[in-house]
């Protein structure tokens, strides 16, 4: 196969070596190696490639989604898209329900931190012009913050250093929601102080 063959077949800017267009073709691994070497792919992880010429239509956001699936943007990355932490976030922060896992390459860092599967849930789909990514809605991605990271916050100056924006989350929390998306964690210590961000 030659690399034209390939863009004519392959219309969206990122594909898996598997993907099903390709699966009567003859592609062979030394000839996407090469295409790597030569600078028209982009390697995102082991079997999954990006165009070059189209890396600038991608986002990142679509790219977490696409490399590590089923999985959601959450924690850091959902809270500064709220404007519930002043900082900005340079790694593409998500839950899944598989194994926590990193991934680096030419649109950033990925991490993904594992949560229980019955907890896999709270999120809206995010269209893209190429694709999509999930996020987190506001009251999930504070709750998935302080569930993941419960065991560092043990006191009042631990809760300062989260650096909450309440105002901003008073007036993007549903307070109905939160709390009823607060029960099905079922946990004491982090009921303390999710309850915080609605005083």
């Amino acid at each position: 196969m030659k690399y034209e063959d390939l863009t004519k077949i392959i219309k969206a800017p990122y594909f898996s070596r598997f993907d099903v267009l390709l699966s009567d073709q003859k592609l062979l691994d030394y000839q996407i190696s090469l295409w790597v070497k030569k600078g028209h792919l982009l390697r995102l992880k082991n079997g999954l490639y990006a165009f070059t010429k189209d890396e600038e239509k991608i986002k990142g956001e679509e790219i977490a989604a696409f490399i590590y699936a089923p999985s959601y943007l959450s924690l850091e990355s959902a809270l500064s898209w709220y404007g519930f932490i002043p900082e900005m976030v340079y790694a593409y922060v998500s839950v899944t329900a598989r194994i926590n896992r990193k991934f680096t390459n030419d649109f950033g860092t990925f991490l993904y931190r594992h949560i229980k599967s019955d907890l896999f849930w709270g999120y809206t789909e995010m269209k893209t012009e190429y694709g999509h990514y999930l996020m987190a809605e506001p009251e999930k991605a504070l709750l998935d913050y302080l569930y993941l990271n419960l065991s560092k916050i043990s006191n009042e100056t631990d809760f300062a250093n989260i650096r909450l924006n309440m105002e901003t989350i008073k007036e993007k929390i549903d307070s109905e929601k939160f709390l009823k998306y607060l029960s099905a964690f079922n946990i004491n210590k982090m009921k303390d102080w999710a309850l915080r961000c609605l005083q």
